[in-house]
């Protein structure tokens, strides 16, 4: 900015330089005391030409004159600068190491080369070779009737008849694996009434309840469980346990789903668990309703629906002379499909038995099917008498009870009956005409469908016979619970009147009530008693074993004729 310059006395002009002195020292004491003792340098520089600058013509007033500006430069950045110090540290030699590593992998493959040389020599020297074909005619011709006749003996020798070169290691003897209970069961004197093993032939369920004084009170009981492949297993406390509100009479495993089990009540009732189901195993049941049983049931087993292969129904059997089929329903219900009933007027007439009502009923304590022909199966009944049976029958039953659909009569063939009620009938897996039936007077029975009188006759115990039970792997074997506490193990092959072993399932003379081969581990056989012990047996090689000509020595028993 220009203004017209004026004239300043020289006192005027010191006077002013003072003030801006005083200024200057203020401003510089302010600065140091903002930044620390930065100090300000300003300094007013004036136009020494300019002293004699012309005044106004107001005496005494300042005019307009021209001012050079002033520059203040900052030191302090400057000043911090040089406060930085730069430091080192020093650690030690970091080492290094180079290493290499190699993997391979191999692999065995077959390839095709052509001969050598050499073996091809070899092999023309051998086709080159010569041959004196006349003095081998010869020799052969010396020898023949030599040769023959040895030929001959040997094939008509039987030296060596049932020898079979067998590899495992073999087991002599029957021994103990396990002896399984359950304690609230024995302090309840309850009794093991049926055994059965699961799909994968690890898992064996027992029932407890009563088969000498049964009663219809509301004694609780139970079914329990065991896998005998777990860890740790504990012969005292079972894997599952379900409180049964009657006492369970029999059971049976579903063929193929490990978990399912059918049972059958005292009350007359059938109910079906999921054991993998722990908080209420309990999925399906009959309910009381005019098509349940009115008797206790005895059997129960799965059988496979004719319509649907994979589906599977439940048929059960009762002293009340009914044997009924079931299927599931989804409200938790099992509906009756199909019912077969026994009573006097419709057993055949080669059955005698005492007189009775036309209409009562003849109760049916035990059932086998055969395992060649799904429509045919074998019952026991409380006469005495085992009945061959078909399901594809169409003659209607006049049962003494009310049904809700027809129920038809299935009894075709009476045998010859034992001295008491038939508790036990088994099939044979390897002939479609066998079949074995035990009673309460201690007997079995080898049957053949083709004829009334049994083959043999075998008086196994001087009380009742409870069980009995065909082999799955050997023809010629089965077993039998005996009421002296005995399981006996019979071999056709060996002796057809005395067993090949006697195992003492108790030390006391407790009856034997139930047993069971396991289908899948072949060496293993259980038995329940009236204790409420379940043992689980390990057979001796002999007992799962087949030798190369057992099955004609049972082809040999099915074609005997009994007078």
């Amino acid at each position: 900015m220009s203004a017209p310059a004026a004239k300043v006395s020289k006192k005027e002009l010191n006077s002013n330089h003072d003030g801006a002195d005083e200024t200057s020292d203020g401003g510089s004491r302010e600065v140091d005391g903002g930044r620390s003792g930065l100090r300000l340098q300003a300094s007013v520089l004036l136009e020494r030409d300019t002293t004699t600058a012309c005044l106004s013509p107001a005496a005494g007033m300042f005019g307009d004159g021209v001012v050079r500006g002033a520059d203040v430069e900052s030191l302090w950045r400057r000043d911090m600068g040089t406060r930085c110090e730069a430091k080192s540290c020093q650690t030690g030699e970091i080492s290094t190491v180079e290493a290499a590593v190699q993997s391979h992998s191999s692999r065995d493959a077959g390839m095709q080369t052509d001969q050598s040389e050499e073996t091809i020599q070899d092999l023309d020297l051998q086709k080159e070779a010569p041959v004196d074909y006349a003095g081998l005619l010869s020799f052969l011709q010396g020898v023949e009737d030599v040769v023959i006749k040895e030929l001959n003996k040997n094939w008509r020798s039987h030296a060596f008849d049932g020898f079979e070169v067998n590899w495992v290691d073999q087991n002599e003897t029957v021994s103990c694996l396990h002896s399984l209970l359950y304690p609230e069961a024995q302090d309840q004197k309850l009794q093991v009434t049926s055994i059965s093993w699961n799909a994968t032939g690890s898992v064996v369920a027992c029932s407890y309840g009563r088969l000498d004084d049964g009663d219809w009170s509301t004694e609780k009981s139970y079914v329990c469980t065991w896998n005998l492949d777990r860890r740790g297993l504990n012969p005292k406390r079972p894997d599952l346990v379900v409180d049964v509100p009657s006492s369970v009479m029999c059971l049976a495993f579903h063929p193929s789903q490990p978990s399912l089990i059918v049972g059958g009540l005292y009350s007359g009732e059938v109910l079906i668990w999921d054991t993998s189901r722990i908080e209420d195993p309990l999925i399906w049941r009959t309910g009381m309703t005019d098509d349940t049983h009115t008797d206790p049931v005895y059997q129960v087993d799965w059988l496979q629906d004719s319509k649907h292969s994979h589906h599977f129904q439940i048929l059960s059997v009762s002293t009340d002379g009914k044997i009924l089929v079931w299927q599931t329903q989804r409200d938790g219900q099992l509906m009756l499909v199909e019912g077969f009933a026994l009573v006097a007027q419709q057993i055949p007439r080669s059955m005698k038995l005492k007189r009775t009502r036309g209409e009562t009923a003849v109760g049916v304590t035990s059932l086998s099917f055969s395992h060649f022909d799904p429509s045919v199966f074998i019952i026991g009944v409380e006469g005495g008498y085992a009945l061959k049976c078909s399901t594809a029958v169409e003659t209607a039953a006049v049962p003494r009870t009310v049904s809700s659909i027809p129920l038809k009569a299935p009894a075709q063939f009476a045998f010859s009956p034992h001295g008491g009620p038939v508790y036990c009938v088994s099939c044979s897996p390897f002939h479609r005409n066998l079949f074995l039936s035990g009673g309460t007077d201690g007997h079995v029975h080898l049957h053949s469908m083709l004829q009334a009188q049994p083959l043999i006759s075998l008086q196994l115990s001087k009380k009742y016979l409870f069980s009995v039970r065909w082999s799955p792997v050997r023809p010629l074997v089965f077993a039998a619970a005996t009421g002296e506490g005995e399981v006996q193990l019979f071999d056709f092959g060996k002796s057809s009147q005395k067993p090949a072993v006697s195992i003492k399932q108790a030390s006391a003379q407790t009856p034997v009530y139930c047993i069971e081969f396991n289908i899948k581990q072949t060496q293993l056989l259980a038995a329940g008693d009236a204790s409420g012990m379940l043992k689980i047996w390990q057979l001796s090689s002999d007992f799962i074993q087949q030798g190369p000509r057992e099955m004609n020595h049972l082809e040999q028993l099915a074609n005997e004729v009994t007078d």
